[in-house]
């Protein structure tokens, strides 16, 4: 396919897509039902129905009998952990492999036109962001994960919080499966948003952000505490009346659905013509900027009733950069003040 047909390149390569980043069409005002209907299996397919499918094949094949979860062992947490891993080899790796090895298109729909592999540095382990976030991937972050899977699913089992059956409550279960996604936006903006706190940041979030240009790898690749609070997302599941289905779904889509943000390019061309949207370029934004879209991509607009909203725009540029002014009097007034 013709990137150019779809955005732009600057002189350094990088590319960009025409048009902007909307938040979701239920927040316009007067409301468009018609837009909302057409948006509705986007919101589905693929991303969503994945993260259900992927839910449902680990309820059904893989998370043991109620009466083992009941007593904690290494056993099946250990199985679990090895579940988690494998998959996310195969999934995060098969991108990897296809679009960063191979590179199945090129720098095609890529927003930053250099691979990873082609700029070592000293901030990541063994001078390579691939090893560094493949490391912290498989060793932190996949384990945190696995952690918060086992305690949720040990306290279901234990019967500690009400375990709603599908048969009796189908309407509010479905509606959880609903907002599960703004959920996690929610959870995740303001944790997000903490550990962007100066102190935080440069002891937490700062080994995420090493990875300026992103790749499969970089998604989970995360401090300690960053990957356990992410992944925490799934405990919401235990301070509402829900079903352990809807709270591995949650898991999901934090765990798997972290991808989506980090594959660095606006489309995979899974044919010629056939192109898979991605939803990256939010996220992409936070990572060239840092201080924009700390949530996710307009589900709910948090950044943009805090003010911290990029679209994608020179308009949105010009914002960024007003917003940073005004920082920078506020901090020099401030330091004023202290020597005055």
């Amino acid at each position: 396919m013709d990137d150019h047909n779809f955005g732009t390149r600057n002189k350094r390569g990088d590319w960009a897509p025409n048009g902007h980043i909307e938040v979701a069409p239920f927040w316009a005002w007067p409301p468009k039902l018609m837009t909302v209907l057409k948006w509705l299996p986007e919101y589905v397919w693929p991303w969503n129905a994945f993260h259900m499918a992927t839910a449902l094949l680990y309820w059904f094949y893989v998370v043991p009998e109620v009466a083992v979860m009941k007593t904690l062992s290494w056993g099946w947490p250990l199985w679990l952990y090895a579940v988690n891993a494998g998959a996310i080899f195969v999934f995060y790796g098969s991108v990897e492999l296809l679009f960063y090895v191979k590179r199945k298109q090129g720098n095609r729909f890529k927003y930053n036109a250099k691979f990873p592999g082609e700029q070592p540095s000293d901030v990541f382990w063994f001078k390579s962001q691939n090893i560094d976030n493949f490391l912290r991937s498989f060793f932190i972050s996949i384990p945190l994960w696995t952690l918060v899977e086992v305690v949720f699913l040990w306290v279901f089992a234990n019967g500690w919080v009400p375990w709603l059956s599908w048969a009796d409550n189908p309407y509010y279960l479905a509606f959880l499966v609903a907002v599960a996604p703004m959920i996690h936006e929610v959870h995740f903006f303001f944790i997000h948003r903490l550990i962007h706190w100066g102190p935080l940041y440069r002891w937490i979030h700062s080994v995420h952000h090493n990875s300026v240009n992103p790749s499969p790898w970089s998604s989970l690749s995360m401090h300690p505490v960053e990957g356990f609070l992410y992944h925490a997302v799934a405990f919401w599941h235990l301070v509402i009346p829900s079903n352990p289905i809807v709270a591995m779904f949650q898991l999901h889509i934090a765990g798997f659905g972290a991808v989506n943000g980090h594959i660095g390019f606006d489309k995979l061309e899974i044919t010629e013509e056939t192109p898979l949207d991605t939803h990256a370029y939010a996220h992409y934004l936070h990572h060239k900027y840092f201080e924009v879209n700390y949530g996710g991509d307009g589900l709910i607009p948090l950044d943009k009733w805090f003010g911290t909203w990029h679209d994608g725009t020179k308009d949105g540029d010009v914002q960024m950069q007003a917003r940073f002014q005004k920082k920078k009097e506020r901090m020099n007034a401030k330091t004023a003040r202290a020597n005055s």
